[in-house]
């Protein structure tokens, strides 16, 4: 699974931290919050309902399996999960994409949940102008608190995250050989 990886048009590769056959998650440009990442499909496609049947479930069941790791990683009480699909519904980047962030009940950065939504839409609105200005620094929107990422911010990030997935699979791997090993004895 060493080959390229795009978001839209854009190789992504250095920020993934978790690829399956037909889903990938890769960390956020542009986080909102720490732990602010995305699933995508591995195929390029603009639209949900574009997915085949066996790309959506890998999809979700990504999605499922990142927010789990994510939310412990972050120590996070819960996720927001968000799709915009389409540009009438704040899409800009014409790829698939869930956004995974995690939140607390207590010291989350939003003081009402519903915050998050606007803040979403106002992080993709300009999106591919600043992926294709890197590798520059990255810049953020002038109203934003957030750190500017570069390329080898979120390198870094990636490889971190990464070693809790190669863990829970070096543990799911070892559960199954010890359950074959049972079957057989």
């Amino acid at each position: 699974m060493s080959s390229s990886l795009l978001f839209s048009t854009f190789d992504v590769s250095r920020q993934a931290f978790y690829r399956s056959r037909l889903a990938a998650a890769i960390v956020n440009l542009k986080p909102l919050v720490p732990g602010h990442v995305l699933v995508i499909p591995t195929r390029v496609v603009p639209r949900l309902a574009d997915l085949k049947h066996d790309e959506l479930a890998a999809l979700m069941t990504s999605v499922q399996h990142v927010g789990k790791v994510i939310e412990r990683v972050y120590g996070a009480d819960g996720l927001t999960i968000a799709c915009q699909d389409g540009k009438a519904a704040g899409q800009t980047v014409p790829h698939v994409h869930f956004h995974l962030l995690p939140r607390k009940l207590q010291g989350d950065i939003f003081a009402r949940n519903d915050d998050v939504y606007p803040a979403l839409e106002r992080s993709e609105g300009g999106l591919p102008d600043e992926l294709r200005q890197a590798p520059q620094p990255l810049q953020m929107d002038a109203d934003e608190d957030r750190k500017p990422r570069t390329l080898e911010d979120m390198e870094k990030e990636a490889l971190w995250l990464k070693t809790f997935f190669d863990a829970a699979e070096a543990t799911a791997g070892a559960s199954s050989s010890e359950a074959a090993v049972e079957k057989t004895s």
